[in-house]
């Protein structure tokens, strides 16, 4: 393998959205051994590289699904918004469903609810991390609220008005038929691609952004054949990925449906499961 795309949430972090030591340590070693190490995640440029950042890991970041790609650096290397018509349909199914919903941009995140937004990251960090405490996740809420990561508007057309590129609509419901229905609506559109990163969410991003055709471009541009790819995935917005790349691994957490599809299982992400994997490729 050439290449290591790795995804965050559920793969690298563990409950605690920690990048562990054992993690941090073997990527390095790819690195030190020439191997070409990118992380592929839905989350914004933002709270990814802080995260890395604290590990001590430097590497390209595909965020926002290949919506937004930035190199060592953080320096944009591509992006792919969506465009404003088909926004507008997005926020006509999430309202019609009552669904509540945020929009990554390049500038920030914006939200017309500062109670359904940190209601929806309570939610999400009941359901998916070992060791929660609320208190921790409305801290965080309101130093990003303070910091202006996150942004309350009164109406999404205020950012249609202001030429403000929308690379994701995260949408958060307990109700996984709303869910359903608004991925139902949304399916015939071209310019569109719906997926998730979590039972109790979707992610809609342009067409052109997803995981693995961002990855492919990716390599390409680092003379990378996609075969020499290892990708390391746990969700079902990793699914391209897994499609475009030589070999993959899914994380012993990973949705029962991506193990089917994966070359090998590792451990989960409690459990160093990215650095088992990684050193286990590098002694093949």
């Amino acid at each position: 393998m050439k290449m290591i795309a790795i995804d965050m949430d559920g793969t690298l972090l563990d409950s605690c959205e920690r990048v562990t030591n054992e993690n941090a340590k073997a990527i390095r070693r790819a690195q030190e051994k020439g191997i070409e190490v990118v992380i592929a995640t839905g989350r914004t440029f933002y709270t990814a590289a802080n995260l890395l950042k604290k590990a001590k890991v430097k590497v390209p970041i595909i965020c926002l699904n290949g919506a937004d790609i930035r190199d060592h650096d953080g320096k944009q290397l591509a992006s792919a918004p969506i465009d404003y018509e088909s926004f507008i349909k997005i926020e006509k199914a999430c309202t019609k469903h009552g669904v509540h919903f945020e929009v990554c941009t390049n500038h920030c995140i914006y939200s017309i609810s500062k109670e359904q937004s940190l209601n929806a990251r309570i939610t999400s960090a009941k359901s998916t991390h070992l060791h929660f405490h609320e208190a921790d996740v409305i801290d965080k809420f309101y130093a990003h609220v303070s910091s202006g990561y996150v942004k309350l508007i009164d109406s999404f057309h205020q950012l249609l008005e202001q030429n403000i590129e929308i690379y994701k609509v995260l949408a958060f419901s307990c109700e996984n038929e709303k869910l359903l229905n608004i991925k139902d609506e949304l399916a015939h559109e071209e310019t569109l691609h719906v997926t998730s990163s979590g039972r109790n969410n979707l992610e809609i991003n342009h067409a052109n952004a997803q995981k693995g055709s961002a990855l492919e471009k990716f390599a390409a541009e680092k003379g990378v054949a996609m075969k020499d790819v290892l990708a390391i995935v746990d969700h079902f917005n990793d699914l391209s990925m897994l499609k475009k790349a030589g070999k993959s691994v899914a994380m012993g957490n990973a949705e029962e449906e991506v193990k089917k599809i994966c070359d090998f299982i590792t451990k989960t992400n409690n459990e160093h499961g990215v650095a088992y994997a990684i050193e286990k490729m590098l002694k093949v």
